[in-house]
Formats: C-alpha cells, structure tokens, sequence
C-alpha cells in the first residue's frame, strides 16, 4: 500500500480569470497560473528532495559524471545505498495540458516521468462549457439556480453527473494506489470539480447529503493530501492536509 496521496489542481486559466465553464475544453495555463504552478512545484519539490535521489538510484547513467581527467568520479553506490533508494514517487496527472502544465512544473525539477490518465479529466458540463458564469445566469435563470444550490440543473444541458465524476476518480485513485506498491506516494494532477467530487465519494461525504455540497471549491495550484489506513481488509483514507498552498 502506497503511503500517501497527494492531489492538485492546475494554475489558472484565462476560462478562470473570465469565470467560464471551462469542463473538458483544452485550454493552458495564462501567465499568472504559470508563475502559481511555479511556485507551487517548487516549494513541493523541495519537500519531496528524495524523489530525485530515489530516481538517479535507479537510473544511476543519469548522475552526472566529471571529465576523463578528473581525480574521481561520482560514487553512484551513495545514490543506490541511501534511504531514499527504497521509495517512490509516481506523478500521474489529467490528460489535459493545464494539468499536464501543472505537473511537469513539479515533476521536472527532480526529473521524474509524468504519466497520462483520462480519468482524472475535469467534470464535463456539456454545452454549458466554454459559457461564463454571469451569462449562464441570465440565459438559463432557472437552471443556472438549481446549479448553484446544488440541485442539478446542470444535467439537462448534458454535464456529467457529480455521482459519475467521484466513481471514475476513486477507481483511478484505487487502482494506481495498489499497482503502485509499498514505500510510494502517489502525485495525481487534476482540477476543481474532480478533486471535489472523488474526494467526497472517497471518504463517504456523498452518502450522506448525496449532493456533493460538503467541501469548499480548491483554489488554484493548491493541493490536497491524503494517507491511507488498512483496518482489516478495508481500506480507509484520512485526510491529512486541504485547500493548502505555498507560503
């Protein structure tokens, strides 16, 4: 069983400084979520040191090596023998390129690979996509409302259900949290509504009300973080950290 969960979401978007419904559309990171996932990436690469040291352990052709004439060279026993060579960190993250942006500021400081899953794709919300917010309200005032409380007004335009988004994120979460093994953390890089959503399916908030109004949204470039805890043969997650960011 890996030993923690850690969760992001991207930088902000120019969809987010005009308070669109960006879902699934494409689009990167404007000017200020890159500095943000800069800032982020590396305040948590500098806590996540032995990541890299874990990477050239098991790559040691990566360590840099001085000229033929040098009076040594790199010892890559003290990469293979460190405490940190026993663990791992594997960076998963959407396939969309905000969130892609938005790992690979973590990932390339300590030269880690990035891998893609479809499943940690933002919420759709169907032909709402791409529409801001201020004028989701005066076009559709009834639905726009029944979105707003909570209430699904969004479903009648085509988005996906909250229920689907937490489903498709736990199994995503459930399955890279077995295959990655003991002595793990799992990075995964995503967005607002999917954050939201799995988290509340992943700890059983969406039992209880059912309509996923439990959590605050997550600010950009912040992170959650979660550890896992075996009682019997039940796997439960505490969360550790919400809604933090960099100093």
């Amino acid at each position: 069983m890996i030993d923690e969960v850690m969760m992001l979401r991207h930088g902000r978007t120019q969809y987010n400084l005009e308070h669109r419904l960006q879902g699934q559309i494409d689009v990167p990171l404007d000017i200020v979520g890159q500095w943000q996932v800069d800032q982020t990436g590396f305040a948590l690469a500098s806590r996540y040191y032995w990541a890299k040291v874990n990477r050239l352990a098991e790559h040691p052709e990566a360590i840099a090596q001085p000229g033929p004439d040098a009076a040594e060279r790199t010892d890559t026993r003290q990469f293979e023998e460190a405490p940190a060579a026993g663990r791992r960190m594997v960076v998963m993250t959407s396939d969309l390129f905000r969130a892609q942006q938005t790992a690979h500021a973590f990932a390339d400081i300590l030269g880690l690979p990035v891998t893609c899953d479809q499943r940690l794709r933002e919420r759709s919300f169907g032909d709402w996509e791409g529409i801001p917010v201020e004028e989701l309200a005066q076009r559709y005032p009834e639905d726009y409302r029944s979105w707003a409380e909570f209430r699904g007004g969004e479903l009648k335009y085509g988005a996906e259900p909250k229920e689907e988004v937490g489903r498709r994120g736990v199994e995503a979460l459930n399955d890279w949290a077995f295959r990655a093994g003991s002595d793990t953390d799992l990075y995964v890089f995503s967005h607002g509504a999917w954050i939201s959503q799995t988290l509340q399916t992943l700890l059983g908030m969406a039992d209880v009300h059912g309509d996923f109004a439990d959590i605050l949204s997550m600010r950009n470039a912040h992170w959650v973080r979660l550890i896992p805890l075996e009682i019997g043969s039940t796997l439960r997650w505490r969360l550790m950290d919400y809604n933090h960011g960099p100093a």
